[in-house]
């Protein structure tokens, strides 16, 4: 298994733990109610974006019988999926409770770098999925 779909289950694991103790605490404590993005953001973004990422890497290239066409290219995705998201839910957070407007453009512009990761995975999954020229 490649190294950067092994990191994506394992980050995919902790955003599922981080999500569900965060879960408990929106129950726990009904303030922190106004984290429900951050929250759902953690598990749609985090925990099973990640997994299908991971899996997506390693099974889709072995059930169409061709290497992944840009491993590199999954490493940056990796990065950039995390980096984004991240950043998206940091700047988010600190926007509900001390609103800025840098806040609010730091966290749309991380939400950008998190689509510029799902259309990294869109092209390297279609690259290595659709049927290229015939040798």
């Amino acid at each position: 298994m490649d190294r950067f779909v092994r990191n994506f289950i394992i980050v995919s694991i902790l955003y599922l733990g981080l999500s569900s103790i965060l879960g408990i605490c929106m129950l726990w404590d009904q303030s922190l109610m106004s984290l429900k993005f951050v929250h759902s953001h953690l598990n749609l973004l985090g925990w099973v974006s990640m997994m299908i990422y991971g899996v997506g890497y390693h099974v889709l290239p072995r059930f169409s019988g061709r290497p992944l066409k840009y491993p590199k290219m999954g490493e940056l995705q990796f990065w950039t999926a995390n980096i984004g998201l991240i950043g998206m839910l940091f700047f988010y957070t600190v926007n509900i409770y001390t609103p800025a407007p840098i806040y609010n453009t730091m966290s749309v512009a991380c939400g950008v770098i998190e689509v510029f990761s799902i259309a990294l995975f869109f092209y390297n999954m279609l690259a290595t999925l659709l049927p290229g020229e015939q040798h």
